[in-house]
C-alpha cells in the first residue's frame, strides 16, 4: 500500500454537497466526473494523496441510493493507493481478508479499483486504488 488516496463521502445532492466543501470549506474543486459503470458523479478535492470524494448516486435504485435511504449521507470508505492492484488483492485474500471484488474494475479517472469487506478492515470499507 502506498498511502491513504481518498476519503469518500457519500451524499445525495452533489451541488449542494460541493458548495458546502468549496465555499464553506474553502476546498479547492479539481474535478467532477461520472462514472456510468458505477452509477454514479464524483467531485474531487485536492490533488494527490489524501483527496475528498464526494459521490453521488445518479440511479434511484441504485446500491448507493438505497444505502442513504437507509443510512443516510456520510462517510462511505476510505481508499488506499496501490501500485499493483492485482498483487495487493492476491495479498490480502492470503491474509484472511475478504474482498467484495474478484476482479479490479472501472474507477474515476481511468483507474483500477476493489473494494475490500468492512468486517475485514474493523468496520470500514476499503477501497484499493492503482492508477
Amino acid at each position: 500500500m502506498s498511502g491513504l488516496d481518498h476519503v469518500a463521502i457519500l451524499v445525495s445532492d452533489l451541488d449542494a454537497a460541493v458548495k458546502l466543501y468549496r465555499d464553506v470549506y474553502g476546498l479547492h474543486l479539481d474535478e467532477i466526473e461520472e462514472v456510468p459503470s458505477e452509477k454514479v458523479r464524483v467531485a474531487i478535492f485536492g490533488h494527490g494523496l489524501g483527496r475528498l470524494e464526494l459521490v453521488c448516486p445518479t440511479d434511484p435504485e441504485s446500491p448507493l441510493a438505497k444505502r442513504i435511504k437507509e443510512k443516510g449521507e456520510g462517510l462511505h470508505h476510505v481508499c488506499l493507493a496501490v501500485p499493483d492492484i492485482q498483487q495487493a488483492m492476491d495479498s490480502l485474500t492470503a491474509g484472511g481478508a475478504p474482498l467484495l471484488d474478484k476482479v479490479p474494475r472501472a474507477g474515476a479517472g481511468g483507474s483500477k479499483v476493489a473494494f475490500v469487506h468492512p468486517r475485514g478492515s474493523r468496520g470500514v470499507l476499503v477501497e484499493l486504488k492503482q492508477g
